[in-house]
């Protein structure tokens, strides 16, 4: 794990910034923005997770262009127009320049890379753990986030304040791209052109799954997100500098509930039964937080969502980096933030409509009406542990046999060489080949 961690420190840590950065202002931005110029319920929504249609529409452009041009350049635009749209949405004193800085935050689609360039670095099996660490990062600068946004923006300009403090986290992520980040081990792989097209990533239904369930999982999110903050300052009368109070045990309990997801998940291979129990824990949150007229059980209720989200955060990241070939792995990973995006985008818009013309029960029902769909969507998913892959050094085994493997052997989904370890990876379906069969094909004679 100490290795794992040594190869990955610094790119989780730049997707922390970077998410610290979101949330931080996540957590009061619907109060907030109820009190610019020009605000409504649906705007306001908008607000909150309109930086998502942005983000959708740039993750597979982002995720290719990694591909081809490398991932560190990549990265470095992202960061900068991150920047700029944090800066400008510190500068708002309106709802539409507001908007227009969280358009632009959103434009720095760079999540799928960063994913990408820490799965490059990495073997297959050591992947869950490299995810898990990022996944911690994730959860301590959500934690901070938590309280810290709450308490800064609590006091007088407080939320510009937050976007600035975002500003300056991306510039000092750059800074640490070009500083600390070593570049990814040399990998080749053999394909067609025809499988070097974004549409590829479609014609695998287990990728599919993931990315519907990405879609599902972030909408849940970003209506949490829109609904807290309203229903704490309009129902209850909490201050925004008390927020915390709610938060901060929902983000623990949020974190020790990843532990026991990432274990049963990744070695026990119940990846489909973790995210049917994560679904009850989200349904319920939303009864709770949408029909009780009691802080103690709304704050229940937002335990209740973070347990339920969190037990997905190690998994799905990792699940469709196991699915992807890797010459797709950024484009995969871009497909998926992209439906993860389009879900946070439309649940949040979706919300202050519901909430405008109806109440916050309207939105908890709408909720459990979603997550009725999820649980059948999830139920005909194939476990990723039916997934297995071999790494076979090159001193051993011959690198010549590949392609004839490939080709005549309908369990391999995907061949490719680390040259810099000297590694052949195969990664193949375990209801069709047998591991031992496979190594007994490629021993050199």
């Amino acid at each position: 794990m100490k290795d794992i961690i040594a190869k990955t420190w610094h790119l989780s840590l730049i997707i922390g910034l970077r998410f610290f950065g979101l949330f931080v202002v996540m957590a009061v931005l619907s109060a907030y923005a109820t009190e610019l110029e020009g605000a409504t319920a649906t705007l306001v929504g908008l607000a909150v997770g309109g930086y998502a249609f942005t983000q959708a529409a740039l993750q597979v452009p982002f995720g290719v262009l990694s591909d081809r041009i490398g991932r560190k350049k990549t990265i470095l635009i992202g960061l900068l127009i991150f920047a700029l749209g944090s800066l400008i949405a510190g500068m708002a004193d309106d709802i539409y320049m507001l908007l227009l800085g969280r358009f632009l935050q959103g434009a720095g689609a760079i999540g799928s890379v960063i994913i990408a360039m820490i799965s490059d670095h990495v073997r297959e099996d050591e992947r869950a753990h490299a995810m898990a660490s990022m996944g911690m990062v994730i959860a301590l600068a959500f934690t901070m986030a938590m309280i810290f946004g709450p308490l800064i923006g609590g006091l007088s300009g407080g939320v510009a304040i937050l976007f600035y403090l975002t500003t300056g986290m991306a510039l000092f992520s750059i800074l640490l791209l070009f500083t600390v980040v070593p570049p990814a081990p040399q990998i080749t792989h053999s394909f067609s052109e025809d499988e070097a097209q974004v549409k590829d990533v479609f014609k695998d239904k287990d990728l599919v799954r993931m990315y519907v369930t990405f879609l599902f999982h972030s909408s849940t999110m970003a209506i949490a997100f829109f609904l807290i903050p309203l229903v704490l300052t309009s129902k209850f009368g909490l201050p925004l500098s008390e927020f915390w109070k709610v938060y901060l045990p929902a983000v623990i309990f949020g974190i020790v509930a990843m532990g026991p997801a990432a274990v049963f998940g990744e070695k026990y291979n119940k990846g489909k039964e973790v995210f049917l129990i994560s679904i009850v824990f989200i349904a319920i949150a939303f009864l709770l937080m949408g029909f009780s007229d009691s802080l103690i059980l709304f704050a229940t209720g937002v335990v209740f969502f973070f347990i339920g989200f969190n037990m997905f955060e190690p998994l799905l990241q990792s699940f469709v980096s196991k699915f992807a070939k890797a010459h797709q792995k950024g484009a995969a990973l871009g497909v998926a933030n992209t439906f993860a995006y389009i879900g946070m985008g439309v649940g949040a818009t979706l919300a202050g409509k519901l909430f405008e013309v109806g109440d916050v029960r309207a939105v908890a029902i709408a909720v459990l009406i979603v997550s009725v769909f999820w649980a059948f969507w999830i139920y005909g998913m194939r476990n990723p542990g039916l997934r297995g892959t071999i790494y076979l050094g090159t001193d051993l085994f011959d690198r010549s046999k590949l392609e004839s493997l490939k080709n005549d052997n309908k369990g391999v989904n995907d061949i490719y060489v680390n040259e810099s370890e000297g590694v052949m990876v195969i990664k193949y379906d375990k209801e069709l080949l047998d591991e031992d069969e496979i190594r007994g094909m490629m021993l050199k004679r």
